[in-house]
């Protein structure tokens, strides 16, 4: 799990669904996308003021990889 301070979490959150609209996404805990061998969750903590990423992979490198492009994302 990744926590990252962001401004406007509604904003960010809303910018990764768009990024990744071609995917199935699910809204029930945050934003949940499955990108086939590999899946994501952003959503707001309930206690802090950030936003929580969890990523899952098949490989180490393409965990990597994908955690970086959804970080500068999540930050830009």
């Amino acid at each position: 799990e990744i926590n990252t301070h962001v401004k406007d979490i509604s904003e960010v959150i809303a910018r990764v669904a768009e990024k990744y609209s071609a995917y199935p996404q699910d809204w029930l805990d945050g934003l949940t996308v499955d990108c086939g061998d590999w899946w994501f969750n952003v959503r707001p903590s309930n206690t802090e003021p950030l936003l929580r990423l969890n990523l899952e992979a098949a490989t180490r490198e393409q965990c990597d990889t994908q955690v970086a492009e959804l970080l500068q994302l999540i930050t830009a």
